[in-house]
Formats: structure tokens, C-alpha cells, sequence
């Protein structure tokens, strides 16, 4: 049965996934998006462009803070389901403009949790980050680690949006599922990502960035698998947990219908691993410029998948050769080169 669905950041590169796989399961699907310059806004345009063409879909140009704007277009489009994806990304622009983390993350996420209140859709879900582990050195991360010790500003974002919604949940009985996300990638991802600047720079022979001099390893997760999780999350709300969780990692809250959710694929694998692929894919070699760690950098993420799997029998599992290969022959598909 065909839902009416409301996404933030549609002109994004999840949301955009996100958005065209519910169109393509027949659902109707409002978007928000502020088109902030944050990157080339044309790439945002192009994606919306995509979405129009597939039908059902509706496009508002809007940015979060705006929150009788925000309650204009959700009251009009109704929404059995929210997905909230929007935010102000990357880690390290969050060192130079903490400000804009403050306003769209925490300010627009306290604006869409005000009208999912009032609203009441099913199921609200909210994305977060890996990053909120922050130090944590303990391998996997689980939903269930301590995730008070962020790096960044970003990272503290998202943490603290995390923690309002429990709020809401607890205080209102709203549904809302939190998942967070590990190092996602794939055609039409963003420009300030690691695969994009590679591919960017090795294809024109400039050099490419290799922080703490490659001794890095990312779980690397393909755009693809991410949303298939989101979309089974999505059609499971959660409830309050009573007496022991489905599984020693399960987060869901004894006070109220709340969960936070991994999505990753708990196989890390090392950045030099990860530019090697993508030399082998383009056939032409990096010139590497080996560099420090930067600054609320980690070396290291892995995703616990058991609670993940527990809930909706999946987890993400399309290796890096062929999520490099995916990404690539999109690059040079939409770029031409």
C-alpha cells in the first residue's frame, strides 16, 4: 500500500537514494531541501531533476530553520512516514563553522521533531553518525558503548539530536528510530567525500590527501545496502522495550518507543586498501601526499551488526570492487570524462 512519505535533504546524496527507492515501490514522497552551497548546488539540482522524473514526487525549497515553513509543507503533505536526513555534513568543516552544526542539526532537528509531534507520523527516523563513538576504541562499536566522549562538532550534533529525540519519545510516544551511519559512498555521493576527491584528482594528476599516512581503516558502506536498511528500519517502529533486548546490543529504551540503529557492514577495510581499488578501477595511479592526522579524525571505525541484523535479517555486504566500480562509472558518466 502506497505511503505518503516526507524526506528532508532529498537533494542530498542519501536522501536522494532514499527518496528514489520509496518512488519506485509506488510511495508518494514530499521533499525538503534547503540547496545550501555547502557543494555545487548543481548536483544537487540534477538530483532533484532525477526524483521529478519518476513521479510522486513534490520538491520544496526549504531550509529547517524555518519552522513555519517546515510546518506549511508537512501539514500539507500529511506523512505516514518521516524521514529525516538533512544536515549540515562533514567532520572537518565542523572545526571552521561550528555554527552552521548548531543551526541545522540541532535548531532543524528540533524543528521537525515539533511537527512530528503535532503530526504524528507512524514512524520518525532520524540519521546519525559513527562519529558520535568518537574516541571509543572498543571493537565493534555497539548501539550499547558509550558515545559521550565525541571528537567534533559535528559529532556532538548529532549526539545531542540523539538524545532530544529520546526525549520526544519518551514524553510524547513517538516512534523514532535513530540510525547511524559508517562511511557511506556510491554514485552521486558528495564532493567533499574521500572517494570523490580521489577519483576527482587521480583522473586530472593531482595529488591526493592520505591522512595519518594511510593507516587508516574505514567501514566502508555502499549507498545501496544503506538504504536498504533504512527502508526495512522504516517499516518497523519501534516500541518500549520491556525486560531484556532481542540481543546484548539492542538500545531500544525502557521509557519510551525509541532505538538507535548501526548501519554498517562490520568489515573495515584500510585506506590504502581503499586507493588501491580505485587506481585499479580508473587503470592510472595516485600521486600520494602523505599527511598527519587531522585534527577530530579517527583511525579506525567498525560497525556491531548484530542488532541490525536481529531486526531486519540484513546487513550491508556489496564489497568495495564493485562499490568503487559503481561510483566510478557514474563519475565519468556525469562528468564526462
Amino acid at each position: 500500500m502506497a505511503m505518503r512519505c516526507l524526506i528532508t535533504g532529498t537533494a542530498g546524496f542519501v536522501g536522494f537514494h532514499v527518496a528514489k527507492r520509496l518512488l519506485q515501490q509506488g510511495h508518494e514522497v514530499t521533499g525538503i531541501d534547503g540547496m545550501t552551497p555547502y557543494y555545487d548546488v548543481k548536483l544537487k539540482e540534477d538530483r532533484h531533476a532525477q526524483l521529478e522524473q519518476l513521479g510522486g514526487f513534490r520538491a520544496h525549497h526549504c531550509m529547517l530553520e524555518d519552522a513555519d515553513k517546515l510546518r506549511a509543507v508537512a501539514e500539507q503533505s500529511a506523512p505516514e512516514l518521516v524521514i529525516h536526513l538533512a544536515a549540515q555534513a562533514g567532520v572537518r568543516y565542523s572545526l571552521e563553522n561550528p555554527r552552521a552544526y548548531v543551526d541545522s542539526n540541532i535548531v532543524g532537528s528540533f524543528n521537525v521533531l515539533e511537527i512530528c509531534r503535532q503530526l504524528r507520523p507512524r514512524h520518525l527516523v532520524i540519521a546519525s553518525t559513527s562519529s558520535v563513538y568518537g574516541a571509543s576504541t572498543d571493537f565493534p562499536l555497539a548501539e550499547t558503548d558509550r558515545s559521550d566522549h565525541p571528537l567534533t562538532f559535528y559529532a556532538a550534533s548529532k549526539k545531542s539530536v540523539e538524545a532530544i529525540a529520546h526525549c520526544y519519545a519518551h514524553l510524547w510516544d513517538m516512534p523514532i528510530t535513530v540510525f547511524r551511519f559508517f562511511s557511506a559512498y556510491g554514485p552521486w555521493g558528495r564532493p567533499d567525500m574521500a572517494l570523490f576527491k580521489f577519483v576527482q584528482n587521480i583522473l586530472a594528476d593531482r595529488p591526493i590527501d592520505v591522512y595519518n599516512h594511510g593507516n587508516m581503516e574505514r567501514d566502508f558502506t555502499y549507498v545501496d545496502d544503506l538504504v536498504e536498511s533504512i527502508i526495512r528500519l522504516s517499516e518497523l517502529a519501534p516500541t518500549r522495550r520491556n525486560g531484556d533486548g532481542i540481543v546484548d546490543t539492542d538500545s531500544s529504551s525502557p521509557v519510551g518507543p525509541y532505538r538507535v540503529v548501526n548501519i554498517g557492514g562490520g568489515h573495515p577495510v584500510s585506506l590504502l586498501t581503499f586507493i588501491e581499488e580505485i587506481e585499479r578501477t580508473l587503470g592510472q595511479q595516485a600521486k600520494r601526499n602523505y599527511m598527519d592526522m587531522q585534527m577530530g579524525d579517527v583511525s579506525r571505525t567498525e560497525a556491531s551488526t548484530e542488532f541490525l541484523e536481529a531486526l531486519i535479517g540484513y546487513r550491508p555486504a556489496t564489497p568495495v570492487s564493485v562499490g568503487v566500480g559503481e561510483f566510478v562509472r557514474w563519475y565519468r558518466e556525469y562528468y564526462r570524462v
